[in-house]
């Protein structure tokens, strides 16, 4: 039994090993969104600045970990064996939450995910010690305290980060308005010690002085002189500030980078034990059973988890190694990251969400509130403000998606809410906060706009529901894992570690499969970043057929799937089929989406031309998506029913019919491909002579209804509909040739177009 505990302790300890890559891959949004979203540095160098800070607030942890060790619950009344079922609950749990999370690209809170697996796991082991008549209460077993306040400082955390974001980025943009240039000659000293002396205050309150090396009496002697380190802070950096400004050197960027390193220290100091508090604590019980239980591991209780916890420096430094190594590797860090830099972009680009009813109703409502409060302001105030908020003067870093006054703000106002939060002994979360504040900002800095509010307001939602998700899911979910450990014994934890590393191993396929999806995406960002307009228009005209040529291959597949399903009465096929559809349906809409905003950003005389034929290309497409859900839709539903097979007679005839459709899209796939236009004449003429082809048939087949067997009557009826659909389907291809023709009609050649998807292709 002592060797199963000797597994259980190893696999905890390796856990907590991908523990801290995937918790720093969730909560790198805290000190690295505003940085990147901002371009206040390269990314290496964002990178590096971030990672000094992550391995220092490691290395130099005070390494408590009683949260773990008796925070939820009271060692003094549970046995070894139990606590080991406990840990390795939490464990699994916890890695398998955060490794989903950061796949969809959620942020999430670790502290929430760490304290509500506890929670839940002990409370079910509590039920369970509690049926087998133990003298204890579940109030005695438990510390119901600590969780109810962790979720009272949720709900603070998410409304003041909010409503504090948006004031301050209100009153900092009245200051400084878009054009901050103009207004930094005297303000930027005074504005750069105040955020300068907000970090340190920071760092004094949630960092440094938890640290392992500050002694008693330094902690003291900060406490008793705080004001005056704020006061000097604040005389020397202003000074600093405005000399740095005058030798040209921009301050904005050293702000951001100061609040990144800021972030990050604390955030590796304090966040910690979320990541290595619980096989720590698995470690020193083990310990302990080793060398005082005497073999009995359902009646050794765990008294000396009650002691201090006293991590060996090693352990530190390991964890700052792996917090560093895994910050600068980890493709997941981008991706949760451009989840919060997406929602709070200042330019429209690649909406994340879609759209839900209850966003769509507080845009509204919001609306509603803004005309009638600028219905009720004085002209002359509204004009001043106007002037203040002009967007077309905003000033950004190319490829930024907001400027450094935003970044700035959301950095300092999230390390001063979180030092004053802590002052008061309130639990916030850093995820929370700095979270909402980017919100917040980005609200306050019109950055939701008519039509990106919705999405943006819908993502918000998603991610604040996550938050809450994640208790819920921790609390089920490590409850239902502990009651199998403690009643599989041995066979559960090992079948249940074997799980969780297949479950890691797939999860991390899928992201990497996600990935080299989303990079192919990169000549998006390029068209919205370009100031060349007449490169934009030929960039915008390879994305488009990039897309269109992906559409294409796909229509003809899922055409012949489906028709081969329902000859073959295969409704598997079908019902993959139709999901597939339904995906094409949302990548259609999304690909629009951007391809309109990039249409913004082509000259005007060339957007006027172009406009109609590139909608109606766009539409073509989603109508032959259209009628290829609706043919699948008919044969699905026949299939099911288990109704006759269409007759071999016909089938001969609409293979040949098939067979004349497939060339077709070949061919349509080959000109987009190509990009040539001489082969248009042909290919209408070929789409008349198929649509003529599928009328005569049908009509034919209506006639002869009369003489078919009543029995395949119901199959019959599925069949013409089908080559209707079939025949809507060409036209709408017929349709879309002509389009492509008229979007490739212009001054530039195909020729030059080769030209430019040749340095594109250089470039990428």
């Amino acid at each position: 039994m002592d060797i199963l505990f000797l597994f259980v302790i190893v696999f905890l300890l390796l856990l907590a090993v991908f523990d801290l890559s995937v918790g720093v891959s969730n909560d790198a949004v805290n000190f690295l969104n505003s940085a990147i979203g901002s371009k206040a540095a390269p990314f290496k160098r964002i990178i590096i600045v971030a990672s000094i800070g992550v391995f220092l607030g490691a290395s130099m942890s005070n390494g408590m970990m009683e949260i773990a060790r008796h925070g939820i619950f009271r060692p003094e009344y549970f046995t070894f064996y139990e606590l080991m079922c406990i840990f390795m609950a939490v464990v699994v749990t916890d890695i398998i939450l955060l490794d989903m999370f950061n796949t969809l690209g959620m942020p999430t809170s670790t502290t929430v995910s760490m304290v509500f697996e506890l929670f839940g796991a002990t409370f079910v082991m509590a039920l369970i010690k509690m049926s087998g008549g133990i003298e204890q209460g579940l109030s005695e077993l438990l510390n119901t305290e600590k969780a109810l306040t962790i979720i009272m400082g949720i709900f603070l955390s998410v409304a003041i980060a909010f409503v504090f974001g948006m004031i301050v980025q209100f009153v900092a943009r009245m200051v400084f308005s878009f054009n901050y240039r103009r207004h930094l000659k005297w303000n930027i000293g005074i504005y750069g010690g105040i955020c300068s002396t907000a970090i340190i205050y920071f760092m004094l309150i949630k960092g440094v002085k938890d640290l392992s090396f500050m002694t008693p009496d330094a902690k003291e002697w900060i406490g008793a002189n705080t004001s005056l380190i704020l006061g000097g802070c604040f005389a020397v950096f202003t000074v600093l500030m405005q000399l740095l400004h005058a030798l040209k050197v921009n301050v904005l960027k050293i702000v951001v980078l100061m609040g990144t390193f800021a972030l990050a220290m604390a955030f590796a100091g304090n966040d910690l034990v979320n990541f290595i508090g619980v096989p720590l604590s698995g470690l020193a019980s083990y310990q302990d059973y080793i060398a005082n239980g005497g073999g009995d591991a359902h009646g050794y209780l765990m008294n000396s988890l009650n002691g201090p916890a006293d991590t060996p420096v090693v352990f530190l430094i390991a964890a700052g190694v792996i917090m560093v190594v895994a910050l600068s590797t980890s493709k997941k860090t981008r991706n949760v990251s451009k989840t919060e830099i997406g929602l709070g972009s200042q330019q429209g680009g690649d909406e994340i969400f879609g759209s839900s009813r209850i966003a769509r109703r507080l845009v509204r409502w919001t609306i509603s509130l803004f005309y009638w409060v600028r219905d009720n302001t004085p002209r002359n105030v509204r004009a001043w403000f106007n002037r203040r908020f002009n967007i077309d003067e905003m000033i950004m870093e190319q490829g930024a998606s907001f400027d450094l006054i935003r970044g700035s703000i959301n950095l300092v106002l999230a390390g001063a809410l979180i030092a004053f939060g802590t002052s008061l002994k309130l639990p916030l979360s850093t995820t929370f906060v700095t979270f909402m504040v980017a919100m917040g900002t980005s609200l306050a800095d019109r950055a939701w706009g008519r039509e990106s509010a919705v999405f943006r307001v819908t993502g918000v939602i998603s991610v604040i529901g996550g938050w809450f998700l994640t208790a819920g899911a921790a609390f089920i979910g490590a409850g239902v894992i502990v009651v199998l450990m403690y009643v599989g014994g041995h066979w559960a934890m090992i079948g249940l570690a074997v799980l969780t590393i297949f479950i890691i191993v797939r999860s991390n396929r899928r992201f990497r499969m996600k990935k080299a999806e989303d990079d192919g995406d990169t000549l998006f960002q390029t068209i919205l970043t370009t100031d060349d307009k007449t490169r934009t228009w030929e960039l915008l005209l390879i994305y488009v057929m990039e897309q269109q040529k992906k559409f294409l291959r796909f229509a003809e597949e899922s055409y012949g799937k489906i028709t081969d399903a329902f000859i073959n009465e295969n409704a598997g096929t079908l019902g993959k089929t139709e999901a597939s559809l339904l995906r094409s349906k949302s990548m259609l809409k999304n690909a629009r989406r951007k391809e309109t905003l990039c249409l913004r950003r082509v000259s005007h005389e060339m957007a006027i031309e172009k406009n109609a034929w590139f909608h109606l290309s766009n539409n073509c497409c989603m109508n032959v998506l259209y009628n290829l859900r609706r043919i699948n839709e008919i044969c699905r539903e026949h299939v099911d029913n288990n109704f006759h097979p269409l007759p071999s007679r016909y089938i001969s005839e609409f293979e040949v019919m098939r067979g004349h459709i497939s060339v077709l899209f070949t061919e349509v796939f080959d000109m987009v491909n190509n990009g040539t236009s001489e082969q248009v004449p042909a290919l209408r003429r070929r789409c008349d002579d198929i649509k003529d082809m599928l009328s005569d048939t049908y009509h034919r087949l209506y006639r002869q209804l009369r003489e078919v067997d009543p029995s395949s009557m119901t199959v019959m009826y599925v069949y013409i509909n089908m080559l209707q659909e079939t025949q809507e389907m060409v036209s709408a291809l017929r349709k879309y040739i002509r389009a492509y023709a008229k979007l490739h009609d212009s001054d530039f050649s195909s020729r030059k177009k080769g030209t430019v998807a040749n340095q594109w292709g250089k470039v990428r």
